[in-house]
């Protein structure tokens, strides 16, 4: 959100090269940003929705933790994805199985 916040700031006092683009990516960082928020109020609050958008974001932050990989990053590369690969093992982890399929009435095989 901070990124959505300069890239408003920079849109509004002109010194971004575009301020069309300034705005669409604040735009698309809001939605983006919405989503992950609502999936982590979800999930505390025991839906289970809340956990498919949990795993696409987890996945896609894989494959920033790799482009970093390829850029020389490993700084970076690495936190991005421990962290990754850590929500991932939670969100598939025996307790979590069992959660999800208590809800559909049905044990985990």
């Amino acid at each position: 959100m901070v990124a959505v916040i300069v890239l408003l700031v920079t849109g509004l006092t002109g010194s971004a090269q575009s301020a069309k683009n300034s705005y669409l990516t604040a735009g698309y960082g809001v939605i983006v940003g919405g989503a992950v928020l609502a999936a982590g109020i979800g999930l505390l609050r025991g839906r289970r929705w809340g956990r498919a958008i949990a795993v696409i974001t987890q996945l896609l932050l894989l494959g920033v933790a790799w482009y970093m990989v390829t850029s020389d990053r490993w700084d970076l590369a690495v936190p991005f994805g421990a962290v990754s690969l850590g929500a991932l093992v939670l969100l598939f982890a025996p307790a979590s199985n069992r959660w999800m399929a208590a809800g559909y009435d049905t044990s985990p095989e």
